[in-house]
């Protein structure tokens, strides 16, 4: 479980912008004054307060992430592999969220993935017709996919952010390490 909450954790803080990151680890897990951080940001201590506490409330939000949704979310997943998979652009357009932010770990930009893609028709694009060897799986308790080739050991793994009924937040995870602890278990379609 410690290890879910962890992994969980640095998938949210990856979707924190470099500054908001930097600022929330420093102020709020290490208690380095606003001043110092502010030096190291090259920014004014107010800036750096702002950095703070938006990724404070990022934070926040993505712990109190309302599971009204949960019963929906299975089929949310299963509906964006069948549109990626048969290059449906529409009905990828349909689930995801029109601020959609896709983010890849940094093993992922090392094999060459956009470290990010934002919005809903680029995110689509990305999609179309390459989610042929996905499967639906729960990834650190959420909705997600697993890519695995012949060996069914996952090379890849997709956390969900779902929220009001659209895909809001798509995270690659590509890190061999973190996929083992994911303890992923990959099993027939």
């Amino acid at each position: 479980m410690a290890e879910s909450v962890g992994l969980a954790l640095l998938v949210v803080l990856d979707t924190l912008a470099p500054d908001e990151r930097l600022a929330f680890m420093l102020h709020d897990v290490l208690a380095v004054p606003f001043d110092e951080i502010a030096s190291i940001l090259g920014r004014s201590p107010n800036a750096t307060k702002q950095f703070a506490s938006r990724a404070r409330q990022r934070v926040q939000a993505a712990d109190a992430t309302p599971s009204a949704d949960v019963t929906r979310q299975p089929e949310l997943v299963k509906a964006f592999l069948a549109a990626s998979r048969h290059g449906d652009v529409a009905a990828l357009l349909e689930v995801l969220d029109p601020e959609v932010v896709l983010r890849a770990d940094p093993t992922a930009v090392q094999a060459g993935a956009l470290a990010e893609i934002r919005g809903a028709p680029a995110v689509a694009n990305q999609f179309a017709e390459r989610a042929v060897e996905a499967l639906p799986r729960l990834v650190v308790q959420t909705p997600g996919t697993v890519w695995a080739i012949t060996s069914r050991a996952p090379r890849a793994a997709f956390r969900f952010t779902i929220r009001q009924g659209k895909i809001v937040h798509i995270y690659l995870v590509f890190d061999p390490l973190q996929l083992r602890q994911l303890d992923l278990v990959i099993s027939d379609r």
